[in-house]
Formats: structure tokens, sequence, C-alpha cells
């Protein structure tokens, strides 16, 4: 037993200097709370829809690839954010929580490098399927209206050898994917890799259709509403998402005319709003080039108490019914979509893009993003927690829990830490996720 309740400091020490440490029991696990990604993504049938869906012919590593899919999430889920991550699946008794077989990370490595484009859609397919089964569930809008927000990372990558990669408006050596994401909940609806030379709005076009379908077809019934930075403003997008009678707030770029269209707005047209000290903002509303055009300006004072003379205007095109205050409440939180950002590449593997190959790291955040949902789903469904989540938060309370595997009377029992704070937490997510009815 080692303890610290002395006075005596040499004498703690010393215990602690005794104790042996072996790498010996076969019955630990490691992240005993996978128990619960791993019960809902069986409910919701991943790995069986991985085996229908993806086809790598007779490329190396094209055997059983929902077990690899699976194996990948979960390594995500985890916490890996490398290939070499999914050993931790492998210590002691930590496969039997899981509901599939844990491979390899040579397996798995092989497995990324034999995708090609039509790979990584047909993986697309397994992420729109898996995320239509747990909206289907209960985590999805059903026929309430739903905010799409829309924006592009930069995923930095070190070494000259990483397929795709450069250098782009951030000077930093990387990928440039384009991120759909559920403004209530932080789910990733749609992703896309592009290389890092690619500017924010290079097949956003395409990308914008694809996510009108996807959300649609996922059982999205009620309106909806995409919010996005200035690097989408065009008329091609505006034009796709209305031919898909998709709302749009779009933030605009302070381009020659629109200046001057601003400039034109009469003074007494501003509305003072609340804006944190020691700014002051006001909200104007106007038309250019026949679109809404809404305008925030802001000024600060100066340490001396003076105001700034010149005024920061902050403008988005919309063509959203409602009072222009509150639209403009509404778009600035589009900000929220970088908190997403962050939980995916801190929460869920995009920290690091493993291999050389371009669609291998394609295949890579499709597979980040279906682990970044399951975590949202777990939380949704199981845990009951409404809104977004951060996943750092959910994997201390729920996941990384150290456990041991029991056998006894031909029944296995999950021994957890006494006293856990969240035990009551788990136990009921655990209960409510066994009851997610299968898909036939």
């Amino acid at each position: 037993m080692v303890t610290t309740r002395t006075g005596d400091g040499k004498r703690a020490r010393g215990r602690l200097d005794g104790l042996e440490v072996a790498f010996d029991d076969e019955r630990a696990v490691a992240n005993a709370g996978l128990l619960l990604t791993a019960t809902l993504a069986r409910r919701l049938g991943i790995e069986r829809l991985a085996d229908q869906m993806i086809d790598l012919g007779r490329r190396p590593g094209a055997a059983w690839p929902g077990r690899k899919v699976m194996t990948l999430v979960h390594s995500m889920v985890a916490g890996g954010d490398a290939i070499d991550d999914a050993d931790v699946l492998r210590t002691g008794s930590t496969g039997q929580v899981l509901a599939h077989r844990v491979m390899a990370p040579s397996t798995l490595g092989t497995f990324l490098r034999g995708f090609t484009f039509g790979h990584v859609r047909q993986l697309d397919r397994l992420a729109e399927a898996a995320l239509a089964r747990a909206w289907a569930a209960g985590a999805g809008p059903g026929e309430e209206p739903m905010t799409i927000d829309l924006d592009s990372t930069i995923c930095e990558v070190h070494g000259h050898r990483k397929g795709g990669a450069g250098y782009g408006h951030t000077r930093a050596l990387g990928y440039h994917p384009l991120l759909a994401t559920r403004a209530e909940t932080g789910e990733l609806l749609h992703a896309r890799l592009r290389s890092g030379r690619a500017h924010s709005a290079r097949g956003a076009v395409r990308f914008c259709q694809e996510l009108a379908g996807r959300a649609r077809r996922a059982g999205a019934a009620g309106a909806l509403t995409v919010r996005a930075d200035s690097g989408f403003w065009s008329a091609k997008i505006i034009a796709a998402l209305r031919h898909h009678r998709i709302r749009f707030s779009i933030t605009v770029r302070q381009t020659g005319p629109v200046k001057r269209t601003i400039a034109a707005i009469a003074e007494d047209a501003w509305v003072p709003i609340d804006y944190p000290a020691p700014g002051i903002a006001q909200v104007a509303e106007t038309r250019h080039e026949g679109e809404r055009l809404i305008v925030r300006r802001v000024r600060h004072e100066a340490d001396q108490g003076e105001l700034v003379p010149d005024w920061r205007h902050h403008a988005f095109v919309t063509d959203r019914e409602g009072d222009a205050l509150a639209l403009d409440r509404d778009h600035r939180r589009h900000a929220a979509i970088e908190l997403a950002i962050r939980d995916l590449k801190e929460g869920a593997g995009l920290a690091h893009c493993p291999s050389g190959r371009f669609f291998a790291n394609a295949a890579w955040l499709v597979l980040s993003c279906l682990a970044h949902n399951l975590l949202r789903w777990v939380a949704a469904l199981g845990l009951q927690i409404p809104g977004a989540i951060v996943a750092k938060t959910v994997r201390r309370r729920y996941l990384t829990l150290p456990g041991r595997l029991t056998r006894s009377a031909r029944r296995q029992r999950l021994h957890l830490p006494r006293d856990w704070p969240w035990a009551a937490g788990f136990l009921g997510a655990l209960a409510r996720l066994r009851a997610v009815a299968l898909p036939p």
C-alpha cells in the first residue's frame, strides 16, 4: 500500500521508491469508458456499414474494413492522434469492452494508404449513414430549423513528404480543409480535405451542394441556414444555396463598392447596441447589389479616454427575415465554429495528419469527424447533455476510466473505480445507449 499521510517525508518517498511495478495484468482495461462509445457504435451498426460501403478491391489492407475503421475511430475517441496510438486498445482486456476486433497499427497504416479519391467518397457515405442513424435515434434536429456554420482551417504538418501539403495565407505548411458544423451541437456535417495552397472558396460551391443533400438525407426536415465568413462571399455560392432553398448569412469583404454603400448610410439610421466596454457599436441596414446588407460599426476608447476617430465596419449579406439587430447577434455566433474546430483537432485526432499520401490523410479527416460526432452522440443520447460539449471533459469523466474485467459463473463483470464522481451519469448513459433501437 502506498500512502503519503505522514509527517515524515523520507518515509513517504521510501515507500514510493520501494513500490514494485509490473505490466502483467491481463484483465486490466485501459479506457473502460469506451464501453459507452462502443455500445452506441454497435447500436448504430457502423462496423457493418463500413463492411458494406468500403471496398478497396484488391489493394493491400482491403479485408475487414469495418474493424479497421472502428479501431481508428476508437483510438481517436480515446485521445490518440497518430496511427501508433491505436496500440493502447490492445492492452490488457481493453479490446473486450469494444464491439469489434482491434487491429494492429501496421495494418491500419496499410489500410489508409490504400485509399483513393473514390474510396474517400465511400467513407463519406459511411459518415452520412451514421449521421442519419444517430439523428433517427433522437440526436437530430427533426423538423426544427438548423443553422450550419461553414469555415476552413489550417492543419499544420511537419516535414516535406506530405502529399498535397503547402503554404497558404497563414504561411504555415499544411492542409486547408473545408468544414461544415451544426451550430447547436458542434457536429461535423461535412468535411473535405484540400491542398495547403487552396484559397478559402475553392470547391465551396460543390461542397455546399453536397452539404445540402447530406443534411436533407440525414433527416433535417426543417429550415436550413448557412453562416460563413468573407472567404465564402461569392455569387456562385449564394446561387447554390438559393437553389437548395437554404438561407444564408455571409460576411462581405471591404471592397470599394461595399465601402461606398456603407458610407451612403444616413447617420440617423444607426442604432446603438450593447457592446463590451470600452467600445461602442451601432447597427444599420441597407442594400448592396440587390442583397440585404447589415452593417455593424465599432470604435474603442483610447488609453486617454478619447475615441478613435474612425469606425471599423463589419458587414454581411443575408436573405433571412427578421430584425437587423437580432440577425447581427446571430451572425456573430458564427465564431462558435472555431470551438468545434479546436475540439476536432484537440479531441478527435486531427492534430496530426499521419500519412505522406494525400488521400490517406483525407480518409483520416473523415474518420476524425466520425469520432468527433460519436462523442457528441454519446453526450446527447446517453449523457443527455444538451448543446455543444468539450471532448476532453467527456473523455476525462466518462471514457478514460481504469477498469478490470472478471468472469464468474459464466458472466463477465467490468469493475470500475469506487467513489467515481460521475458513476451515476455513466450507468445512466450506458442504460440509455443500450436502449437505442438497432437498425434493420
